[in-house]
């Protein structure tokens, strides 16, 4: 069983394209996990036109924020492998099947990403390159390669990722770095998504940090003294 965690806010204008592009991929027993943060746009109404049993709605009714709303969802699947997706992405029709096939050697997998702008076009990059992407926990610790909606991994590792500690920033870089600890990453190269980017983007592919370079220091600290005693 295969479970799909999106954590979805005044998501309107793109969840259609996004969940089109995961549903015919699935199977019968196969769940689309939303965990919804409020949005006061048609979203919720447009995931219910669809009648699909598959896609299960729940409401983060905690802390709120990017980081809380992915955890009201993975605490929610019931599947044996777990992929995380941004509301306004696109897969492409073979994301499943090869991370499936990777995920054979590993407990995580991340591939490659292709960039697009707003209305869909290419913007010439990929993720891999503008991140200098590869595994490693002090490679990742210093400058994250981790982005969920290019990650899938297995049921176990919520055994030692879940509950997320309360002041971490990026939910995927955990999830990453308790993996290098604990368990086998794997990178591939295969551009499985068009990663849409545009001024509501959650998560960040070459924008350079709005933070303090001590604020993300202090960051790296707290990630490492966490992952450190879990």
């Amino acid at each position: 069983m295969i479970s799909i965690c999106i954590a979805t806010y005044n998501g309107e204008k793109y969840i259609c394209q996004q969940v089109d592009s995961i549903l015919s991929q699935l199977n019968s027993a196969d769940e689309i996990i939303i965990s919804d943060d409020g949005s006061k746009d048609n979203t919720i109404s447009v995931l219910e036109a669809y009648h699909d049993p598959r896609i299960k709605i729940f409401y983060n009714k905690g802390r709120h924020g990017v980081v809380p709303n992915f955890e009201n969802a993975l605490k929610k699947t019931s599947g044996d492998i777990i992929f995380f997706a941004d509301q306004d992405d696109i897969w492409e029709n073979n994301k499943i099947s090869r991370c499936m096939e990777a995920l054979k050697n590993a407990d995580l997998v991340v591939h490659n990403a292709i960039v697009v702008y707003e209305d869909g076009s290419h913007a010439g990059e990929d993720f891999f390159h503008l991140r200098h992407s590869g595994p490693g926990y002090w490679k990742n610790l210093y400058k994250n390669s981790f982005m969920g909606s290019c990650m899938a991994f297995r049921k176990n590792v919520k055994d030692y990722a879940l509950p997320f500690p309360h002041h971490i920033l990026w939910h995927d870089m955990w999830i990453g770095l308790m993996v290098e600890k604990k368990g086998k990453t794997i990178f591939i190269n295969d551009q499985l998504i068009h990663y849409r980017r545009h001024v509501g983007n959650a998560s960040a592919t070459s924008e350079a940090s709005t933070f303090s370079k001590w604020k993300m220091l202090k960051y790296r600290i707290q990630m490492l003294y966490y992952s450190s005693i879990r």
